[in-house]
């Protein structure tokens, strides 16, 4: 070791130790001491499952420090009771004054080991002393995995090097910002050749040395914007003598008064045995020089895939940004969905999916480290990432002002063997893309301000139907501002009946996608509401007029009794749906259509009835799919209908990604719905009552209900849905005026109750129940007996409801 890293830290000897295969002791791979330094050998294994400071370190993912005491008590080697040390006043053996500190090695996806280091002082590693040793941990980390270790045998490199796994030569600094003043070791100065006189304490000196394409990410250091964060980057630097030198910094930034940072704790190393090729700098230099000339993120992501896909012998590439919780997407290579894990399709609503942080916990721990990750082919990975990478996968975050700004995958079907150089190499490139990726999204602010309007309006993600399945696709124009006003929803209604509706408002700007969520916003609404579909589209052309705006909409909604069958449509100037019928053929159904929304007032709306039988496809979608310059309507209509004939109607997600493919270049929004309608295995029965307001109005209406269940055969929940049925009646006589209507819905094993009534007020469930009062306990015997309650608003008033859940019956129920 050299006597120069760990000198500003006070340490003596440190020690790695390396998970062993079984996964259950830990064993010393490499010890390193400074040269005055006797004691005695380490222990050469440590039980995982056992009480060592080792071991609690890894098992608890956080540093242990320990004082002679700690050290004593744990039975350390080198803390035994010393005779040179003499005794104390009481007679009992001391021990030199000295402290230590274990340090996990990896991340808490994945153990590796631990670092045990030994200081010279009694009284612990100072706060500063600990922060730098946490990044010394973090730099053995990575020679641990990159030189492949397993157990105190170490795999050597393929130019039979063996590669230490503590840092052979560097240091540590602590920067002031704002300043640019530095406190550096002798050995960071020896890295960068600079004599010690002739550093003046200034960091210029040493960003001088620095490589002009690695010198951005180096200043993220010098001036971070971001405080408690960790930094991690490989760099060039050209030596006096002309000499190319790759190293390792690793730095934490500490915040001072108002969160401001107040310092900057570092260290850096010689990273000579990760170095790359000539072939892997001039890849990094030509990824620089491409990247220099992109100005959105989409053109990053496409710079990316083309530069190194090829030089890596990639099958998969994915360039995403970070937005608060969620990965959005910029390209995907290849762009086919049946090419990426299947958890990605269900966020695939627009050209690219978003995905979720939180569905991918290694890839979130890897944006929170910030450091490469690489998982060999066998690496148990969450489903959302094994796919992506199954002979190997390699884990990017994209730093850029001291922050993670994107994430990129790189992933090989066949077995992908990494080296020492490997991990260089893509830390390099990844400076290099988050760099680009924070400087386009800077200059192309108006445009990420307008799709992240868009992405905002529209669904995140489609219901689960009973009785069929949903999937819809929303491509951005690629030209001008890039945002429209199309726009598309399913909404679960009442009665097993689904509303789907997609529009188109006029013109690409702000205020086209900000008339289209008010749009989706109310139709929604007035669906929920129980209007039916010619009133839906009706009150939403009198709010469009309303708004006092030049532009108009168009919309279809459909109506579809998931039961029956039964669909009603409604076209307020926009394209009708087309049908895939089960046995393959196509159908664009005469729909009766009104006016665009928004240009009459009381323009008339009317319904059209279509049936679909189990195994139809229902498409909805805009003029952008089927209609452009070069393309006339009736052409794109017939082209969508050969699409939807040759498609495979068990899979609507195949069938909408052929319908937007080869819209590469797109003057106007796209936006498909397709909604394959399969029946319902059991159909549900129904029973309705109209509750009399008569004093014993309760007591009839629990005479109907027992009937009713008696005649379904429900007799284990009788008292039960007795009860609940009497509470939630009495609510409604007792609260509210006018009809009252009870209805009983028996699907499978779930029995609704639903009491609609005239007043539009929402039941408000009491907190609290003072022991003496007669009232206010409904609710609370409501929710405590069915498996879900709540309200819903009608037309006219609302409908309370809640289900319960019934116990298996082997005999048939009879329809009623």
């Amino acid at each position: 070791m050299d006597g120069q890293i760990f000198a500003s830290c006070g340490v003596r000897c440190a020690a790695v130790y390396v998970l062993a295969e079984d996964g259950r002791e830990l064993r010393l791979a490499e010890v390193a001491e400074s040269p005055a330094t006797r004691l005695p050998a380490p222990t050469a294994t440590y039980a995982l499952a056992g009480s060592s400071p080792v071991a609690d370190a890894c098992r608890t993912g956080s540093p242990r420090w320990l004082t002679t005491e700690d050290a004593v008590r744990y039975n350390l080697p080198g803390f035994a009771p010393s005779p040179a040390a003499g005794r104390s006043p009481d007679g009992t053996a001391q021990v030199d004054a000295v402290s230590a500190g274990a340090l996990p090695l990896g991340g808490e996806a994945r153990l590796l080991g631990c670092l045990l280091v030994v200081g010279r002082s009694g009284e612990g590693f100072s706060a500063d002393q600990r922060t730098l040793l946490e990044l010394y941990a973090g730099q053995a980390a990575a020679g641990l995995e990159a030189a492949a270790v397993r157990v105190a045998d170490r795999t050597e490199t393929a130019s039979g090097h063996r590669p230490t796994l503590l840092p052979a030569r560097g240091g540590g600094f602590v920067l002031t910002p704002g300043t640019g003043h530095m406190d550096v070791d002798a050995g960071v100065l020896n890295l960068f050749g600079i004599p010690p006189e002739d550093f003046d304490g200034d960091a210029s000196a040493l960003l001088e040395c620095t490589a002009p394409d690695d010198a951005p990410a180096l200043m993220s250091v010098v001036e971070p914007r971001q405080t408690n964060s960790d930094q991690h980057l490989v760099f060039r630097i050209r030596r006096r003598n002309g000499e190319l030198r790759w190293l390792d910094l690793r730095c934490r930034v500490l915040a001072g008064a108002g969160g401001r940072p107040r310092r900057v704790l570092g260290v850096v190393s010689e990273a000579s045995h990760l170095r790359p090729g000539a072939d892997d700098v001039s890849l990094v230099q030509r990824l620089s020089a491409a990247l220099s000339a992109s100005t959105t993120t989409r053109d990053v992501g496409e710079v990316v895939v083309r530069s190194l896909r090829a030089p890596l012998d990639a099958d998969r590439i994915a360039v995403a940004e970070v937005e608060g919780d969620h990965l959005v997407v910029t390209v995907l290579d290849p762009p086919e969905p049946d090419a990426w894990p299947r958890s990605w399709r269900a966020e695939w609503r627009s050209e690219w999916p978003d995905a979720s942080c939180h569905a991918l916990p290694t890839l979130q721990n890897a944006l929170r480290e910030g450091h490469v990750g690489l998982w060999p082919a066998g690496t148990e990975l969450e489903p959302g990432l094994e796919d992506v990478g199954p002979g190997g996968l390699a884990v990017l975050p994209l730093p850029a002002d001291g922050r993670m700004v994107g994430v990129c995958l790189v992933g090989w079907e066949g077995e992908r063997r990494f080296g020492p150089a490997d991990r260089s190499l893509l830390t390099a490139l990844a400076g290099v893309m988050g760099q680009a990726l924070a400087r386009a999204h800077a200059l192309d602010a108006g445009h990420e301000l307008a799709t992240m309007l868009q992405r905002s309006l529209l669904p995140r993600r489609l219901p689960a139907l009973a009785g069929g399945a949903a999937v819809a696709r929303y491509l951005p124009a690629t030209a001008g501002l890039e945002v429209g006003g199309d726009w598309y929803d399913v909404i679960p209604l009442s009665d097993g009946h689904v509303a789907l509706v997609i529009g188109d408002v006029q013109g690409h700007s702000a205020a086209a996608a900000t008339i289209m969520g008010q749009m989706r916003t109310a139709i929604r609404a007035y669906a929920v509401e129980g209007h039916p579909p010619d009133v839906v589209v009706a009150h939403a052309n009198q709010l469009l007029v309303g708004m006092e705006t030049d532009l108009f909409a168009t919309c279809t909604y459909v109506d579809l009794d998931m039961e029956e069958g039964t669909a009603w449509v409604v076209r307020a100037g926009h394209l009708p749906p087309l049908l895939r019928l089960p046995d393959g053929a196509t159908e664009e159904p005469e729909i009766e259509g009104g006016p665009p929304l928004g240009v009459i007032t009381d323009g008339e709306f009317p319904m059209t009835q279509l049936s679909l039988a189990p195994g139809a496809l229902i498409t909805l979608l805009t003029d952008g799919l089927v209609e452009s310059a070069t393309l006339h309507l009736e052409d794109g209509m017939r082209a969508a209908r050969d699409v939807l004939a040759a498609a495979d109607p068990a899979d609507p997600e195949g069938a909408a990604d052929r319908l937007v493919a080869g819209t590469l270049r797109r003057h106007d929004d796209v936006a498909v719905l397709i909604l394959r309608y399969d029946g319902l295995r059991v159909r549900p029965i129904r029973a309705r009552w109209a509750v009399w307001r008569l004093p014993d109005a309760v007591m009839h209406a629990r005479r109907f209900t027992a009937r009713t269940l008696r005649d379904w055969s429900v007799t284990e929940e009788n008292d039960t849905v007795l009860l609940v049925v009497s509470e939630l009646v009495t609510n409604a006589v007792a609260h509210t005026t006018g009809e009252v209507r009870l209805g009983l819905t028996l699907t499978g094993d779930r029995l609704r109750i639903t009491v609609h009534d005239a007043s539009p007020r929402t039941p408000v469930k009491s907190e609290t129940v003072d022991w003496e009062e007669t009232g206010g306990r409904g609710l609370m015997l409501v929710e405590a007996m069915a498996t879900a309650w709540g309200s819903v608003p009608l037309s006219g008033g609302k409908q309370v409801w809640c289900d319960i859940a019934l116990s298996p019956r082997d005999e048939a129920v009879p329809a009623l």
